[in-house]
């Protein structure tokens, strides 16, 4: 088998190298197409532009993002521009004030054009990059036309995942401020996209990270080079008035069904719980590839009647309210939206202290539980505690409510708001002769 599998390794790895050529290439020829420079006005709003890749899609990432531009919409003229478009509906509500504009419409009429270069793989994105496998070269070409069209560029162009923030940091228009923001950590990525990144990051004019230790990684990256590292964690979305009473005896999990978010060391977790506290029922929300498999594990381990597989649900919180505990198995994190929810909701939180995001957004003892990383017999022992003990539960969710506080839109927005403000291209002075040079606000390489 290991034999049979070598051959196979080595075409990938070829391919992708031949990727990698071909994508500086394509970047070679773009990037002098892409200089022109736009000068705001005086008194002119700000044209703040962010990529997403799928603004119907559902996530952790696509909420706080949505929530972001909703604030930012306030100041400033912000155009969404989805990469792309799968479904008709949202699935998280689109922000009041904000343009949504969608790059490859995949439910629009393709004409021959587009279908013929739909057939080849993407050249913008990288190979090692997770959205590969959904990128065409016609995307590139949609992507290309809707986030840097040459006759409008944006004052301040934002990326949200690696793919984006290395279009951004690579052909983004001389005097366009740029942000790169980064949704888990450097070190969650392949080594050959963290060597993409650290070349390319350096262009940017800023660089985001949600956790100290993120930002950390990113100093050490980028040391020598321009790109400035903050750190502003997610903020929580709008919740509602009465949290959790804690008095349904439910533990919830909620995220896509993939091997990261540690769905399958949950259940293993929750088993030997099952027996003892056969009135308690694990419930977890979420859509993703291995249903099937986490519904024949339920099976396994016999917890048929004891754990609920449920769909993805836009009516979180409602059923936060219905529950008491919330867990988090995920083998590795950035800053999990949903643990924020969960603590704004008043649940007591059981976590594996994963890299990078729960350590900072818990204390443990205090306002919720932390486990080794992958401790199987930790997480049981934990959520037995908590399951055992309504004092603790009660303890630990009122602590929760306190903490989530800091992640409040009111507290996490301006911060933003100051940041684009910073580093903005500033208007000419009066009289100056329209169409003249001022330098740059981000260096290139």
């Amino acid at each position: 088998m290991e034999e049979s599998a070598r051959p196979l390794r080595l075409r990938r790895r070829v391919r992708r190298r031949a990727h990698r050529v071909l994508r500086r290439a394509a970047l070679w020829t773009l990037r002098p197409l892409l200089l022109r420079r736009r000068v705001p006005r005086p008194g002119e709003r700000l044209r703040v532009r962010v990529l997403l890749q799928n603004a119907h899609g559902t996530g952790g990432t696509i909420r706080t993002v949505l929530n972001l531009c909703g604030h930012l919409a306030r100041d400033h003229d912000v155009e969404i521009v989805s990469v792309l478009r799968r479904s008709r509906k949202p699935f998280f509500p689109l922000p009041a004030g904000a343009t949504v504009t969608y790059a490859d419409d995949r439910l629009a009429p393709q004409g021959r054009v587009a279908r013929a270069l739909a057939r080849f793989p993407s050249l913008l994105t990288p190979a090692d990059e997770a959205s590969f496998r959904h990128m065409t070269l016609w995307t590139d070409v949609c992507l290309l036309r809707r986030a840097l069209p040459p006759g409008a560029p944006p004052d301040v162009l934002i990326g949200t995942r690696p793919s984006l923030n290395l279009l951004a940091a690579e052909l983004a228009p001389a005097g366009t401020a740029t942000i790169g923001q980064d949704h888990m950590h450097l070190g969650a990525y392949c080594p050959a996209l963290r060597r993409q990144i650290r070349r390319a990051y350096r262009r940017l004019t800023v660089v985001t990270a949600l956790t100290e230790a993120a930002r950390g990684e990113y100093e050490a990256a980028l040391a020598g080079s321009a790109a400035r590292v903050v750190r502003i964690p997610n903020a929580a979305p709008a919740l509602p008035d009465r949290p959790s009473r804690r008095e349904h005896k439910v533990v919830l999990a909620a995220g896509r069904l993939v091997r990261t978010k540690g769905f399958d060391l949950l259940l293993r977790a929750y088993a030997p719980i099952a027996a003892d506290h056969p009135d308690w029922r694990l419930r977890v929300f979420g859509g993703g590839p291995r249903r099937d498999r986490l519904r024949s594990l339920i099976g396994d381990l016999g917890l048929g009647g004891r754990v609920e597989l449920r769909p993805r649900t836009p009516h979180l919180h409602a059923e936060m309210e219905r529950a008491s505990v919330y867990a988090l198995s995920s083998r590795r994190e950035g800053m999990p939206m949903v643990v924020i929810e969960a603590m704004g909701m008043g649940l007591a939180v059981v976590a594996f202290d994963c890299p990078v995001g729960p350590a900072e957004m818990i204390t443990p003892g205090r306002d919720g539980l932390l486990v080794p990383a992958g401790d199987v017999d930790a997480l049981t022992a934990a959520l037995r505690r908590a399951i055992a003990d309504p004092g603790l539960r009660d303890r630990l969710g009122e602590a929760a409510l306190r903490t989530v506080r800091a992640h409040h839109l009111d507290l996490i927005g301006p911060r933003w708001s100051r940041l684009i403000s910073e580093i903005a291209p500033a208007a000419p002075p009066a009289g100056r002769r329209a169409g003249g040079q001022a330098p740059s606000s981000r260096p290139r390489t």
